[in-house]
């Protein structure tokens, strides 16, 4: 299907640009992030779910290696794809805290253009669901809540308030003018990047959680409602008091998503304009360096780190044994000599 795509767009000239979802060890498939760029792939989104691995064992992501991230987002940076990933709050260790620590070790070390955050969820018919229903686990009985946006269960460790505050308080962290001034600079360092695209998908996040109060998966431009669509067993308002409320809630949200445009519009100015925007760099799109491991909180301050970290080393170390013991490595070793 790939190839296909290649051809079509060279012989037909066809415009072809589509998003597409992978896993993070996509950039282990030989040529495949190369492939799907020259097939048309301008974003992609990312199954992060969380960079703790101790999360990562509870959620069953065996194969998300936080070792392997860097190199994974650096790859498809480089091809100026915009890269969007998944995260989960909520698992049993987790705590508001923990939750905006791990959100400004994503900040600050890993080049990711947008960050959608969930609510750890028992979504009815999964294995999580069955497991807590047969445990007799409270779980909320109103089926529209369960989007992943919404608590539908209890935490072991926060309160209710206070899991609602952590989800709502990681999308205010990432999407800040700070660091979506840090996300342009790296997107108009890239000679591909498409720092356009970017501030749009930015602005939109930032403007659905921020005045709609919604996923911005689930958001539009106009929020419409009815008088007469009201949920069972509520009383329908009168035209008096529903028409005015909607009418001045609605120009509020257009007024703030509007100085919100400006507001970053300036920032983007800011970065594209600035005579040194080819030579910016930062911890997160630099190139790897040997004490990577030793030295990113990544791998350290988060829960299960430094068991990862543990881990890959010894891959590492039989990887390269390996190696060593191949036959060719050792006739190459014999001319060398």
């Amino acid at each position: 299907m790939t190839d296909r795509l290649i051809a079509m767009r060279a012989a037909e000239d066809l415009k072809l640009a589509f998003t597409i979802q992978v896993d993070t060890l996509c950039h282990r498939i030989p040529n495949f992030i190369e492939k799907v760029t020259r097939a048309g792939v301008r974003r992609v989104f990312i199954g992060l779910e969380n960079i703790n691995p101790d999360n990562l064992l509870t959620a069953k992501k065996h194969q998300n290696k936080i070792t392997e991230y860097r190199a994974m987002l650096q790859q498809w940076r480089e091809t100026g794809a915009i890269t969007c990933a998944g995260y989960i709050l909520g698992f049993p260790g987790d705590t508001k805290e923990s939750n905006l620590r791990d959100v400004e070790i994503i900040k600050r070390e890993l080049p990711l253009d947008l960050l959608e955050f969930f609510i750890l969820t028992p979504l009815p018919g999964s294995e999580d669901h069955k497991v807590q229903r047969q445990q007799g686990v409270w779980m909320d009985p109103d089926l529209n809540k369960y989007d992943l946006s919404h608590r539908v269960s209890h935490h072991p460790k926060m309160s209710d308030a206070e899991w609602e505050e952590a989800y709502h308080a990681a999308w205010e962290a990432y999407y800040t003018p700070d660091h979506v001034r840090t996300i342009l600079r790296r997107t108009a360092a890239n000679p591909r990047g498409r720092v356009a695209n970017t501030i749009g998908l930015l602005w939109w996040f930032k403007a659905m959680t921020l005045f709609e109060g919604v996923h911005p998966l689930e958001g539009g431009s106009l929020r419409l409602k009815f008088r007469h669509d009201r949920r069972s067993g509520l009383p329908r308002e009168s035209a008096l008091r529903f028409y005015p409320r909607y009418i001045a809630e609605t120009i509020r949200k257009l007024w703030g998503e509007l100085s919100l445009y400006r507001e970053w519009t300036a920032i983007r100015h800011e970065v594209t304009r600035d005579p040194n925007r080819w030579s910016y760099t930062d911890l997160a799109i630099a190139p790897p360096r040997e004490d990577d491991l030793d030295t990113l909180d990544l791998y350290h301050a988060t829960s299960g780190g430094e068991a990862a970290l543990a881990r890959q080393r010894r891959h590492d170390a039989i990887r390269d044994r390996a190696e060593a013991a191949r036959p060719d490595a050792a006739v190459a070793s014999g001319a060398a000599d």
